[in-house]
């Protein structure tokens, strides 16, 4: 193991002590909130602490089967058994290793909260407003197949059947965790249904995916920092939806980052979805200008969710999906736009988990 995790390590354990001391004075016992918050630290901390004590367990096995081995080169018996233990501990000690590793890395509190995802048609016309709905069946499918629940928030649908600007809100635990690192630039090369001359064609698409606020510690902002419309929905929905003005458009004028809702059948359900979908908006600014400057200081641009990146191309005519931010080429793409994503989403959560574990071992001077 590395020295700077061995660092990290036995600082876990000298804060499980002081964790425990605090929480058995009665002053914090008594303060509820500092309470819970001390002892979900006290959880997570423990449990890094009870593997990194099985670590050095297994490591003294394994000393002690060394020294056994060196000490018995006349007895077979002996040296098989020696040989047997300290082969065990070998393997035990590198799947520890493997997840302390997981349990130092700094953890995104977003990643377990809900999700909207938002997809826009780019440059390609026709083609890209037929892409867009190509991209929400898939990333609709994903869900279904992890067992999360979808939401039509609004719609703008193209002439052809396509989107020109789609959003959903996506229900489900670590909803955001898994699909960040989608939002970007998505190009698509194929025969588009409109060409009649079977010629290749390049379109493209943005997608945005934005974590849902937590109500208890979302943005603050100041009612006099909106201004709300009110309009009569188009589409879908019925004749309840086209008779009544119950679509809601909330413009944060400060930032000009404006948010609607037309799906529900009311105007007080709409106003708190597009409110929702503006909190998350604002929050995703100040994350990505933040994510912006750490990437620079990275020279990776992974996570940073800056819509003009052109993060990924889907080439039909040769069946590969290509993510360029790691050199990640499938070909299965019709498998993925069934929405089997799940080798995608592993690859990029991989290649983030590296890059943290990269970034604390500079952070330790190593």
């Amino acid at each position: 193991m590395k020295p700077f995790l061995r660092q990290q390590l036995a600082r876990y354990a000298e804060r499980l002590g002081e964790l425990e001391f605090l929480l058995s004075r009665e002053d914090i016992m008594q303060d509820m909130k500092q309470f819970l918050v001390l002892s979900r630290e006290h959880t997570e901390v423990a449990a890094v602490a009870s593997r990194w004590g099985r670590f050095q367990q297994r490591e003294a096995d394994l000393a002690a089967a060394r020294d056994l081995l060196a000490a018995s080169a006349d007895d077979a018996e002996m040296q098989s058994m020696a040989r047997e233990e300290a082969e065990a501990a070998d393997a035990e000690l590198r799947q520890i290793e493997s997840e302390l590793q997981r349990m130092l890395l700094p953890k995104d509190p977003d990643d377990v909260r809900n999700a909207f995802l938002e997809i826009r048609a780019g440059t390609g016309g026709d083609e890209s407003a037929l892409f867009a709905a190509d991209l929400l069946r898939m990333y609709s499918r994903y869900c279904e197949r992890r067992g999360w629940k979808t939401e039509m928030l609004s719609e703008s649908a193209s002439e052809l059947g396509g989107y020109k600007e789609v959003v959903i809100r996506i229900e489900g635990e670590n909803a955001y965790g898994a699909l960040k690192f989608e939002s970007g630039g998505h190009r698509v090369q194929r025969v588009p249904v409109t060409e009649t001359q079977g010629r290749i064609h390049t379109s493209a698409c943005t997608v945005a995916v934005l974590a849902e606020p937590d109500e208890a510690v979302a943005i603050q902002i100041s009612p006099a920092d909106l201004r709300i419309d009110t309009y009569r929905a188009s589409g879908a929905g019925g004749q309840h939806i086209n008779k009544t003005d119950s679509a809601v458009r909330i413009t944060h004028l400060p930032t000009g980052i404006v948010a609607e809702c037309q799906d529900g059948r009311s105007q007080h359900s709409n106003k708190a979805q597009a409110m929702k979908v503006l909190t998350a908006r604002i929050h995703e600014k100040d994350r990505s200008e933040r994510a912006a400057r750490d990437a620079a200081q990275r020279k990776s641009l992974i996570g940073s969710g800056d819509r003009s990146d052109r993060i990924r191309t889907y080439n039909f005519p040769q069946g590969r999906l290509t993510d360029h931010r790691i050199n990640l080429t499938l070909y299965k793409l019709l498998m993925i736009m069934e929405g089997d994503l799940d080798d995608v989403v592993q690859a990029l959560q991989a290649f983030e988990a590296a890059e943290q574990l990269a970034a604390l071992e500079v952070g330790a001077g190593l």
